[in-house]
């Protein structure tokens, strides 16, 4: 199986990959779209004329957002919606009050090295936010992305996978000590394999999900890490948030994403599996593609969400 390559680069902007592509009358949902690239992402999917959900935790931050998104692009149907994916409640309200069919949904929402924490159920924050909560918010719309006929799932991954593999013993950090990287690489390699086992168990509903590495940009994301995420990225890899948002719009829009799933994209082009760590932004570990391990995830997550209701 070649990669995928497409005319887009790492300087390319979410405005230009979805020049020219026509989702009128379509429907998606971005989480985490009140900042950063959630919001430009969101924004690149209203300026093709879909109806846009922006599913977030500070709903009068989203709705500005919202506002802000209509006004530069002329489309009205651009919404905020409350959705707190570390509470199953929240997820559950939102998955309940959906309505009709969802074509595109970007699981954007994420947290970076953050402090020791937990949820009520005792799930560590990360992996809950960035991946289970996800994973409710997918299986909860399931229904909806089946009715489109051809619906997409962008999930938002991050080279800082290749810190760490899922730990099925504890990936609640019960037993080691805490680790803010570690934590978030767990969380990050989670990502990965829920696209690819969103793409094999729903391939008879015509639904596909890959993940992406958006780029070292500068957002509320690195807030645990003074701003400047690890700190090790040079400064000529350092993209604009605008930059940062176009493999997520390129995965959930480009017809040359047509029928494609369970693949890790970099820089709107799919990248090389590797066996250690690349040194690079690119390159995904191999035990991220894991089908084994992405079914045994899969698996873990439902037992964990189903307990949780």
């Amino acid at each position: 199986m070649s990669a995928l390559t497409t005319p887009f680069g790492f300087a390319s902007t979410a405005g230009e990959v979805v020049s020219g592509i026509d989702l009128s009358g379509r429907r998606a949902v971005v989480t985490g779209a009140s900042s950063g690239i959630g919001a430009e992402t969101a924004r690149a999917l209203a300026a093709t004329g879909a109806a846009v959900t922006l599913a977030v935790r500070d709903l009068v931050a989203g709705e500005r957002v919202a506002k802000d998104i209509t006004g530069s692009t002329g489309n009205q149907a651009v919404r905020a919606t409350h959705l707190d994916l570390t509470d199953p409640a929240s997820i559950t309200a939102f998955t309940t009050a959906w309505q009709g069919p969802l074509h595109v949904l970007v699981n954007n929402a994420g947290i970076m090295a953050c402090p020791e924490q937990f949820t009520e159920q005792g799930w560590e924050w990360q992996f809950a936010t960035n991946h289970l909560g996800h994973f409710a918010l997918a299986t909860g719309l399931h229904s909806a992305l089946v009715a489109d006929g051809n619906a997409r799932i962008v999930v938002v991954s991050s080279t800082g996978h290749q810190q760490s593999p899922v730990v099925w013993d504890d990936v609640n950090f019960a037993f080691r000590p805490y680790d803010p990287w570690l934590a978030y690489g767990q969380s990050k390699t989670a990502n990965v394999l829920f696209a690819v086992e969103a793409t094999r168990r729903w391939a008879d509903d015509n639904i596909t999900a890959n993940a992406l590495m958006p780029g070292a940009i500068y957002t509320n994301l690195q807030r645990h890490t003074g701003g400047r995420g690890s700190g090790r990225v040079p400064a000529e890899l350092i993209k604009t948030v605008q930059q940062g948002a176009a493999t997520s719009a390129l995965l959930a829009t480009s017809p040359l994403l047509e029928g494609i799933g369970g693949r890790y994209f970099v820089d709107c082009n799919e990248t090389e599996t590797v066996d250690r760590r690349s040194g690079t932004l690119h390159g995904v570990a191999r035990y991220a593609v894991d089908p084994a391990g992405a079914r045994r995830l899969w698996d873990l997550s439902q037992d964990l969400i189903t307990g949780a209701a």
